[in-house]
């Protein structure tokens, strides 16, 4: 099926650029077309408010640990983050897909409310009955697990609390996912990046002050997330205009199914693809190491958050731009985004390859021990980024089947892999096996949109801010050599930037980039 081979021919030279030697440069009088440029500033309007949730989330949760490593030592933050990494690995399918579903349906059927109210019914009971069935499952198989895994005392009465947060936060995530699909970015970012985390920080701290062990501070984290589910329903339910309904559902469960199911079998796939690595360290490692781990995670998330934020509206825009049959603007509307991600993420990635080990050592000097972890995780969040919404694209564009079979497929060749590497070279095999996945996924799922839909995102333009990245790390490099301890931490990531910006200034930029900065700026300085 290569019967979109016009569009791939388009994207070379976009409609509204004319090429001139080796340049491309604005015809005059042309603009982007007022389709393409609604979608861009509501993808883009989405990742500014989304970006400074993500931003507030992931240093909420850099606090969080920071007061966990030093309040439980390395053994005990070791039990406890192990458990936070399995829980969160089993609330992937928590939704049995509904999530997911919520993305592509609640926009899909703007038109039918009373689809739209069945399809929250249904995604609500779904996780409900989901969600539940795998808390009991881990509560009843505690004691088992901790044999396999860390063998330590406190671990199986922590991951019995940690299998009520399950059922916690799939109601919350499904909450976030309903805002999402409404276009609610600041409903979504308000619940998901700041309450959720901000209370997982204060639950923590007070019970570190009262000097609970990893026990009681499960205990308090659990409690404030069934709060929080609680409170937000109606929230969101008032937000989004949409109020669930459970008559009818017969009807609608077979289309649903259709999308959930296969998405589910995909985020399955993706867990033994992108996080087998935490259970084999937990099976084959120290808890300590599960610590250390888990922290080199945390640093690496930080550089995920230029996808996060940008992929905040563009599934359900997507969904809409593909439903009118408008497959041109969306081709038009991924590669200027994720142009963008790239754009934002090579700062991120610059400073955590100069100052990654000034930054593990914030947690305690046995975490430095972390940073040849960090450098090849480095490797697979570029390629991650660099691909863009590729994953969910394909599943809004209604190739849920092509991703489900693609994760399957790397799932088990990752969990071949990871095994021998862990056995073979310990925390970094960890990091190694997940990395290469992480290559292999995206470039295939790129490969797939190209090859299905027609959409391809990359262009010379692309090399712009990747010219700007060796710049800045070359002036970080010498920030850090010619100063010292955290003068140069707090000095050398300014100056980075500041050569970042000025050389992507003097490189240039393109017409779609600068509208969608110019139109945000006078946005949100008005």
């Amino acid at each position: 099926m290569w019967g979109n081979n016009d569009r791939f021919i388009r994207r070379t030279v976009p409609r509204s650029l004319t090429v001139t030697g080796d340049e491309q440069v604005p015809t005059p009088g042309d603009e982007v077309p007022p389709d393409e440029r609604d979608a861009l500033l509501s993808v883009a309007h989405g990742a500014v408010v989304t970006s400074g949730g993500i931003s507030v989330q992931r240093g909420l949760s850099v606090v969080t640990d920071a007061v966990l490593t030093r309040g439980l030592g390395p053994e005990l933050y070791g039990v406890y983050a192990f458990g936070w990494r399995l829980t969160n690995i089993v609330l992937r399918f928590a939704s049995l897909g509904a999530t997911t579903t919520l993305l592509r349906d609640l926009p899909k059927f703007s038109g039918d409310p009373n689809r739209q109210r069945r399809v929250l019914g249904l995604a609500y009971l779904t996780t409900a009955l989901t969600a539940s069935l795998l808390a009991g499952t881990i509560f009843l198989s505690a004691d088992w697990i901790n044999r396999v895994t860390l063998d330590h005392p406190a671990f199986p009465e922590t991951l019995q609390l940690f299998a009520a947060l399950v059922v916690a936060l799939g109601f919350i995530r499904l909450h976030g996912s309903a805002l999402k699909a409404a276009k609610s970015a600041n409903g979504e970012v308000l619940l998901s990046r700041i309450a959720q985390p901000l209370a997982r920080l204060v639950a923590i701290t007070v019970a570190v002050v009262l000097g609970y062990s990893v026990v009681g501070i499960v205990g308090a984290v659990v409690v404030a997330f069934c709060l929080i589910a609680v409170v937000a329903y109606p929230l969101t339910i008032e937000t989004i205009d949409i109020r669930p309904s459970f008559e009818g559902l017969r009807a609608e469960a077979a289309d649903f199914y259709d999308h959930a199911v296969p998405s589910a079998l995909a985020s399955m796939g993706s867990v033994l693809r992108s996080r087998i690595d935490v259970v084999l360290i937990g099976v084959f490692l120290t808890s300590t190491a599960a610590g250390i781990y888990n922290v080199v995670l945390l640093l690496v998330g930080l550089a995920g958050i230029p996808l996060g934020a940008f992929n905040q509206l563009l599934p359900p825009v997507a969904s809409d731009l593909y439903s009118d049959d408008k497959v041109g603007v969306l081709d038009d509307v991924y590669s200027t985004v994720t142009r963008l991600v790239v754009t934002f993420t090579i700062p991120v990635l610059a400073v955590l390859f100069v100052f990654g080990q000034e930054l593990l050592a914030v947690f305690g000097s046995e975490y430095t021990r972390g940073y040849a972890v960090l450098l090849v995780f480095l490797v697979g969040r570029f390629t991650a980024n660099a691909a863009g919404a590729s994953g969910l694209l394909l599943s809004m564009t209604n190739n849920q089947y092509t991703v489900m079979w693609l994760d399957w497929g790397l799932a088990v060749s990752n969990v071949v892999l990871t095994y021998v590497f862990v056995l073979e070279f310990g925390l970094v095999g960890a990091a190694l096996g997940t990395s290469t996945s992480m290559v292999v996924q995206n470039a295939l799922q790129v490969g797939f949109l190209l090859r299905y839909e027609g959409l391809w995102p990359f262009d010379r333009t692309f090399l712009r801010p990747i010219a700007a990245g060796v710049g800045m790390t070359g002036a970080m490099i010498g920030f850090r050599a010619a100063l010292d301890g955290p003068v140069a931490l707090v000095v050398g990531p300014v100056a980075g930037l500041l050569a970042f910006v000025g050389l992507l200034a003097a490189i240039g930029t393109g017409p779609r980039d600068r509208l969608v900065v110019s139109e945000l700026a006078a946005r949100y300085r008005r």
